[in-house]
């Protein structure tokens, strides 16, 4: 898969709760997966508002293959 602006990637977060991520920018990489920045709903029902549950973003986001903690990574 060739990650672009739009596509739809896992995104594990730092609570290791995986959901659907939409990529905003993909900062390239030599030799490896890119790092990306991207969007999602938010995993805390706690977290909504009149227009439904909350979006977050994440930026600078690592392949799991480039990421030794348990989250923070995204994956196809």
């Amino acid at each position: 898969m060739d990650v672009q602006v739009g596509s739809v990637v896992t995104y594990v977060d730092s609570m290791r709760v995986p959901c659907h991520a939409l990529v905003q920018r993909v900062w390239p990489r030599e030799g490896g997966k890119p790092s990306l920045n991207v969007v999602f709903v938010s995993g805390d029902a706690n977290r909504s508002d009149s227009y439904g549950r909350q979006v977050e973003h994440a930026t600078s986001v690592p392949h799991k293959d480039d990421q030794a903690a348990p989250g923070g990574y995204w994956f196809e």
